[in-house]
């Protein structure tokens, strides 16, 4: 076998393959050889086939599999010789199937990391954010504790529901005469003022006192999930059965016990605060992070594979649609299509793949390495977080290439951490909300 290599541009490559006649009837013979060892035929014993008459019978199928078999073991022999790691799938292109005492050629193409001229990554100066923690930061969370470990009282009271109330209510959403299937409820218990429900139904909640039935005019936000729904005015019926406060138990060691097993109420702020100042260091490391990686990459030349760019596209519109689920929203109630949406974020993952190649770079300069164990280490966070067998979630993985994303994406965190911790990092006074809304265009 003989091969040549030829760069297409600097993130791809093409190979040209040439194949003895020698080769390819040895591949034949093996191929051949296989089928001989399995095939029955009538007048034959099992194995014993003479080799001539299964070629004869099997002919077309000896050729394809002999032709897919020695292909692919070149490809790993070559890629293997070459050291080089494909950020795309190979292309291959036969020259039609082998045929017995023929030379043989074929070419395959992939995509690569481009090389590039790395600047000094070393010792780069950046400015972080140190943490502060605000007492009243901590008082939301224990008046929020408070409210979820509240009793419910019932009010005795003449009066109309308000927010912060918690109401026990019949509905049904009518239509010419008929309930909208999905939208009627009894006894349902709705916290008013916590954006449960829209806020013009809780409105006509707060109209009526305990006992009392009410109906008004619902008009639904064009991305309503229920896109039966969605923009339509429906005549709304309340019935308010009853009316609730919450009663909230005393700030103090026996609430740090039931929030979550604190012996005092102290260590309940402590912990708090703690999970605070844990949180923002993260985020304030990221931050610096970010600023290391856009003062280094500046001004470099990093051509992108067209693949890396457009699997970045597709992880963040993945992400996008998400996101738009969890909120009980479809892409369709956006008025967007999902062709709009990958021409949108295409700038955002040609930087994000710039970043991805650069750190990659560093990865391979630096000689950083990602075990197997680790990269398993990750899908099982994947399972646990999803509640799914690990097993299967791996072979899906392993299956999908997937895996070699997670091992990159491994990589490519090492190599931050690297340059992080060799940076020269001052840390400086948080700047005020003010001061943040300023930088990021916002009004005060």
């Amino acid at each position: 076998m003989e091969y040549k290599v030829e760069d297409l541009s600097p993130v791809e490559k093409k190979i040209t393959v040439s194949v003895s006649a020698e080769e390819v009837n040895a591949a034949l013979a093996a191929t051949t050889a296989i089928y001989t060892r399995t095939t029955e035929m009538k007048g034959f014993r099992k194995g014993k086939v003479p080799m001539s008459v299964v070629g004869t019978k099997y002919k077309k199928q000896i050729l394809a599999e002999a032709t897919q078999d020695l292909v692919n073991y070149q490809l790993n022999e070559i890629m293997s010789e070459l050291k080089l790691s494909p950020v795309s799938g190979i292309n291959v292109d036969p020259a039609g199937e082998m045929a017995k005492d023929e030379d043989y050629s074929y070419t395959f193409s992939f995509e690569v990391p481009p090389a590039l001229d790395l600047p000094q990554y070393r010792g780069r100066k950046v400015e972080q954010e140190s943490v502060v923690v605000d007492e009243a930061e901590v008082d939301q969370v224990i008046e929020r504790i408070r409210g979820n470990l509240a009793e419910l009282k019932d009010v005795e009271e003449k009066r109309k529901a308000q927010d912060g109330d918690v109401v026990v209510i019949d509905f049904a959403a009518m239509g010419q005469d008929k309930a909208f299937e999905g939208l009627r409820a009894q006894n349902f218990q709705l916290d008013l003022g916590k954006g449960q429900a829209l806020e013009s139904f809780e409105e006509l909640v707060k109209t009526v006192e305990s006992g009392e039935k009410t109906q008004g005019q619902i008009t639904f936000p064009d991305d309503f999930l229920n896109t039966d729904l969605a923009g339509k005015t429906v005549e709304m019926h309340v019935h308010l059965k009853s009316i609730k406060e919450k009663v909230l138990p005393p700030a103090d060691d026996e609430l740090a016990k039931k929030a979550g097993g604190y012996e005092t109420y102290d260590a309940l702020r402590g912990a708090i605060r703690n999970s605070y100042e844990a949180s923002r260091t993260q985020l304030n490391r990221s931050v610096a992070e970010k600023k290391l990686l856009d003062d280094i990459i500046e001004g470099m030349e990093i051509p992108l594979p067209p693949s890396l760019v457009d699997r970045t596209v597709s992880n963040l519109l993945s992400e996008h649609i998400g996101r738009l689920e969890r909120k009980g929203k479809s892409l369709e109630s956006t008025g967007k299509t999902v062709e709009q949406l990958r021409e949108e974020y295409k700038e955002t993952a040609e930087q994000a793949s710039r970043v991805q190649v650069f750190l990659m770079a560093v990865a391979n300069k630096e000689g950083l390495t990602v075990s197997p164990q680790e990269v398993e280490a990750e899908i099982r966070k994947v399972a646990a977080q999803s509640g799914q067998d690990f097993e299967s979630i791996k072979q899906y993985y392993e299956q999908t290439g997937m895996h070699v994303l997670v091992k990159d994406r491994l990589l490519a965190d090492k190599a931050m951490e690297l340059i992080y911790e060799a940076a020269e990092v001052a840390e400086v006074a948080p700047k005020a909300p003010e001061a943040e809304k300023a930088e990021s265009g916002e009004s005060a």
